[in-house]
């Protein structure tokens, strides 16, 4: 089962409301995408606990309806 783009933007700015948020299909199947996260919520913490973050935005949707996230997060500027 395939999750669009815009529903994994949308839950990450739902938990992270400043983030600016880049999802890329890497495979056009809708399963595998790569998302960029930046977010002043993410200063001070660990990468791990940055990716944690975005794992719970999506809900529990990792690895059913959303196969694959190569994630990739940072702190603005």
């Amino acid at each position: 089962m395939a999750m669009p783009a815009q529903e994994i933007e949308q839950l990450i700015r739902t938990a992270l409301p400043d983030a600016q948020v880049t999802i890329t299909d890497l495979a056009g199947d809708g399963d595998h995408y790569a998302a960029h996260v930046v977010s002043s919520a993410f200063t001070g913490k660990t990468r791990v606990a940055q990716h944690k973050m975005v794992y719970e935005a999506l809900g529990g949707r990792m690895g059913g309806e959303l196969h694959a996230l190569q994630l990739t997060t940072a702190v603005p500027n």
